[in-house]
């Protein structure tokens, strides 16, 4: 009897029944969320240039910015379990498998960028919550800095002078004698 009420209390957490959860579950997008095409319209009227959820790279980046050598991923917080935030916290129902769901997205996540990196592109991870409207504009802002510095680093040719051994001394020789 109380293993049959505590299944029962369990059920109850939830206020949505299984086939609604499944559908509002089924119905979040992977591609175009708001924070990324937040990401996209600011760096688009900077004059970025880029290209939307390359399938040659590992993990699909969501945007791909070839000049920069540069790959920018656009976590959702809850998702890709975004630690210390108050967006992620784990579901109190199924915990279990939530649990090893956000585990294995956060080890894929790793896995991809380290493939990347190996690849020589660099990874810029902007989340979810750095988009809210009281950080926007100061996580763009960064966002295009550290982009030009990328480009500045990689794109600077290396200046050195070699000196040729010489004698100085007849730098400062008085020809008139």
């Amino acid at each position: 009897m109380l293993c049959k009420l505590f299944i029962n209390f369990a059920a109850e957490m939830d206020k949505m029944t299984k086939e609604q959860r499944h559908k509002t579950m089924a119905s979040i997008r992977s591609k175009d969320t708001k924070p990324e095409l937040i990401v996209r319209k600011y760096l688009w009227s900077r004059g970025f240039r880029y290209r939307l959820n390359n399938p040659r790279l590992p993990g699909h980046p969501d945007l791909v910015l070839r000049k920069y050598r540069t790959c920018i991923f656009v976590n959702g917080c809850f998702w890709h379990g975004h630690e210390g935030c108050k967006s992620y916290s784990t579901p109190k129902t199924n915990t279990e498998f939530w649990e090893k769901k956000i585990s294995r997205n956060k080890q894929r996540d790793k896995e991809e960028q380290r493939k990347l990196a190996k690849m020589g592109w660099h990874c810029i991870t902007i989340w979810e919550c750095e988009l809210k409207s009281s950080q926007r504009m100061k996580t763009l802002e960064s966002l295009a800095y550290t982009l030009h510095k990328i480009f500045l680093q990689d794109h600077t040719l290396p200046y050195s002078i070699k000196e040729e051994k010489s004698d100085w001394s007849m730098v400062a020789e008085d020809i008139t004698h």
